[in-house]
Order: C-alpha cells, then structure tokens, then sequence
C-alpha cells in the first residue's frame, strides 16, 4: 500500500534527475541553473540557499515559474519529497523540469555548505 501511494505522489526515478549538494552548488556557481525552493514562506525566511527562489508547493503552479532565462531548472524542499512533487507536477503540465537536489537543504547543510538567515 505505502508503495502504491508514493507511486501517486512522486515520479518515476528514471524520470528524475537526483543532484548531490555539490552537484548543485557547482551549477550554481556557474549559472547554469535557477533553484527553485518549494518549501513554504516561513521555512524560506528561516534559513535558505543563497540564490534559491521560493516558489511554494501549497501554491506550485507550474505555468507560473518565474522565467529562468534559459538556465535548467532544479528544485529543493526540505528532504526532497515535495520537491519531488514539483517534478511530478511540471512533467504532468508537459514541462521539462525533471531535477532536484535530492534530499533537498537538510542532504546540503549534512554536505557543510552554507545557508542564509
């Protein structure tokens, strides 16, 4: 049962893209990504990755993603699980968004890398 429910609510893994923290930070570096938090607003202002912009699950639309100016879109949450969710979301709405920081900011502040408060 518990697989059948998280079959609903995550994609496929052969349908995601599972960065590492310094996968992410490097790509960061380079600009060639815009990392979109899908953690709530609270959750936001409390601690951050610097450049991450905050694009709430309760209110994820995938149409509605700022525009990226061509970089490759990654999404965090906490742990990973919703921004596993945003992927699911984006390739229902036909969109190419397929990756995350897998295990989200808690996989990159056990990583050592720096957050914002």
């Amino acid at each position: 049962m518990i697989s059948f429910l998280k079959s609903l609510f995550t994609p496929k893994e052969s349908a995601m893209k599972n960065y590492t923290p310094q996968e992410v930070q490097k790509m960061l570096k380079d600009g060639s990504i815009a990392l979109i938090d899908v953690r709530e607003p609270d959750e936001h202002a409390s601690e951050r990755i610097q450049g991450a912009i905050l694009c709430p699950l309760s209110a994820f639309d995938p149409h509605k993603l700022p525009d990226c100016k061509g970089k490759s879109v990654v999404f965090h949450c906490a742990g990973g699980v919703r921004s596993a969710t945003a992927i699911s979301k984006c390739l229902e709405a036909n969109l190419s968004h397929d990756a995350h920081l897998a295990g989200g900011i808690k996989a990159w502040k056990s990583a050592g890398l720096p957050t914002t408060k």
